[in-house]
């Protein structure tokens, strides 16, 4: 296969009609262009040029290529500019996959900031559970995923963590007797307790800490959001397994408070992750900084 360089250096004479205005155009020496048509011409195996007083003409051979060597020099040029305007230009859109309170307490500033500084960036914004928010970044559906951890999985490319997530039991005025003691973890067995649902990556990193104690917590009410789960607090009942960060309101106004145990629960994260097979944008690079 010929060099590409040799085509743009044709494709520069023949425009030009001339050696010396070519190498000007090309920024190289006029030997230098010289010698690289010849290395064309003795590639292709023809003439591509009529030598002249007036310059350069093309022959009957350059004249049957060049219209073809200057569409696909244009095509070149046009993905070079579009491979720029990705790394430069914050336009199109961004998918963004993480869970529904992951939008809510932690995401939804940041997107509405990002929206006030890009308004060209059409923001598509996908709810799911963290595990499956992770699976439409490997099938391509989501650009960016903010998923709760720890999660292994190799297949994507984490790109830190977003904040600290610190698990806490709150409960409600009907459990005051608690509000000033402290229970160890095998002792809340003894009470009600609202959990999330089973298949999240809280409700595992919840069990896997417990039975490294030998506590088997069970929930008696199961809850598909946190939301939900601090309205149940509130109105008594039962101890629910929640970060705080998802509380403060609540805990601040008075509405719960938190019931120390011993021990208390590991911190667990909110990760970025990013696709390891897809193109990062600069409006998918813009929005990832505003969490660094």
């Amino acid at each position: 296969m010929v060099n590409l360089e040799l085509y743009r250096v044709f494709y520069t004479v023949a425009k030009c009609g001339s050696l010396t205005k070519a190498a000007q155009e090309l920024y190289i020496s006029q030997p230098a262009v010289s010698q690289a048509i010849k290395q064309f011409e003795n590639q292709l195996g023809t003439s591509l040029f009529n030598r002249n007083h007036r310059g350069m003409d093309l022959s009957a051979g350059g004249k049957l290529i060049f219209k073809q060597v200057e569409d696909a020099l244009n095509l070149l040029e046009s993905a070079e500019y579009k491979l720029t305007e990705m790394r430069s230009v914050a336009e199109g859109t961004v998918r963004i996959g993480a869970t529904d309170s992951i939008f809510y307490y932690l995401l939804a500033d940041k997107i509405a900031e990002f929206n006030e500084k890009y308004p060209a960036v059409k923001l598509e914004l996908i709810s799911s559970t963290s595990p499956y928010t992770l699976q439409q970044l490997k099938d391509g559906k989501c650009d960016i995923a903010f998923v709760n951890l720890p999660i292994n999985d190799k297949g994507v490319r984490f790109c830190g963590t977003v904040t600290h997530l610190n698990d806490i039991f709150v409960a409600g005025q009907k459990f005051y007797e608690l509000k000033n003691t402290e229970l160890s973890l095998k002792r809340l067995q003894e009470f009600p307790l609202l959990m999330i649902e089973e298949n999240t990556v809280a409700r595992k990193s919840l069990y896997s800490f417990t039975h490294t104690l030998g506590v088997n917590l069970q929930p008696d009410i199961e809850v598909a959001n946190w939301d939900f789960m601090v309205k149940l607090a509130v109105k008594g009942m039962g101890i629910g397994c929640i970060p705080r960060e998802y509380c403060m309101s609540q805990l601040q106004s008075g509405e719960l408070f938190e019931v120390r145990t011993n021990p208390s629960l590991p911190v667990r994260g909110v990760g970025i992750a990013l696709s390891e097979n897809c193109p990062v944008s600069f409006a998918i690079k813009e929005f990832v900084s505003m969490f660094e």
